[in-house]
């Protein structure tokens, strides 16, 4: 792998693992709590279950990716983690586009940031994937 696409992508990793860590203060910090008072138990439950469940799967994902980044040009496996690290940072981006919930400067902000995550690591993976050669059985 080039000089360039491991530092692109050891970049977008630690954005990743960052952006999975934060996660998990988010609903302290915007205090969703404020705004959910009127909703049943059982459903801010699951906002708060699914918010703790993505953390841990984002943060745990980029890490793994982390651990395992040398290995990249030769084991299936860990491309295929970095795969679905692009793919959850790809459906991160689409559905900010597809479904927003404001046009306003947070919307901008997150759209960008969003974006120069998923470069940082689609650009090396697209890359590695054209030059890794398909395994036979």
């Amino acid at each position: 792998m080039a000089r360039v696409d491991r530092i692109c992508l050891l970049l977008g990793l630690a954005l990743s693992t960052l952006a999975g860590l934060w996660h998990f203060a988010i609903p302290y910090q915007y205090r969703w709590h404020d705004h959910l008072t009127h909703v049943p138990r059982p459903i801010t439950v699951s906002v708060d279950w699914i918010n703790f469940f993505f953390s841990l799967l984002l943060a745990g994902l980029s890490l793994l990716v982390i651990r395992h980044r040398d290995r990249l040009e030769h084991d299936q496996v860990a491309r295929e983690l970095l795969a679905l690290l692009v793919l959850t940072w790809t459906a991160r981006v689409v559905l900010t586009v597809a479904h927003p919930w404001a046009y306003d400067l947070m919307f901008a902000a997150q759209l960008s940031s969003f974006l120069i995550v998923w470069a940082l690591l689609a650009l090396p993976f697209l890359r590695l994937y054209r030059r890794t050669p398909t395994p036979t059985r």
